[in-house]
C-alpha cells in the first residue's frame, strides 16, 4: 500500500475511530471514511490513470478526495499535488495527490476540516447544551 495512503488512514483511525469500507465492487480499491454517526463520507481514496487527472502518462497514481471550503479549495489547486476534485462536487470537493508531491502533514489538517464539514449539525434553535 501507498505510505502516504497508509499514513492517512492510520490517523484517520486513531483520531476519529474511523474503519474504511470499500462499497464499490468494481473498483476494490476505492475506500472510503464515513463519520459513525451520519454515515457521510468525509475521504475517498481511489487510483486512477494520471491522464483522467489531466497529467501525462496512462500510469496509475493513488489520489484522495475530501470535502473542503471553495475558497481554500481555490488556493489549495494553485499549488503542486492539489486538484479540482476527480469525480465528486468540484466546488466542495478537492483532490490531493498521494504520491509524495504533498507532506502528510499538509494532508491531516485538511482531512480534520472535511471531517468537520461533514459531520453531523446540531439542530437549530439548540444551545448544543
Amino acid at each position: 500500500m501507498n505510505k502516504i495512503k497508509e499514513q492517512v488512514l492510520s490517523y484517520a483511525k486513531k483520531t476519529y475511530k474511523t474503519i474504511p469500507d470499500a462499497p464499490f465492487s468494481t473498483a476494490p480499491t476505492y475506500l472510503v471514511l464515513r463519520h459513525g454517526d451520519t454515515r457521510k463520507w468525509y475521504a475517498l481514496f481511489m487510483d486512477v490513470p494520471r491522464s483522467r487527472l489531466g497529467m501525462t502518462g496512462d500510469e496509475h497514481t493513488d489520489i484522495l478526495n475530501i470535502k473542503c471550503d471553495p475558497i481554500l479549495s481555490g488556493s489549495l489547486r494553485m499549488n503542486k499535488g492539489f486538484l479540482p476534485a476527480y469525480h465528486m462536487n468540484r466546488d466542495n470537493w478537492l483532490t490531493i495527490l498521494l504520491d509524495g508531491t504533498v507532506d502528510v502533514r499538509e494532508i491531516y489538517p485538511l482531512l480534520d476540516m472535511s471531517y468537520e464539514m461533514t459531520r453531523k449539525k446540531p439542530k437549530r434553535g439548540t444551545s448544543g447544551q
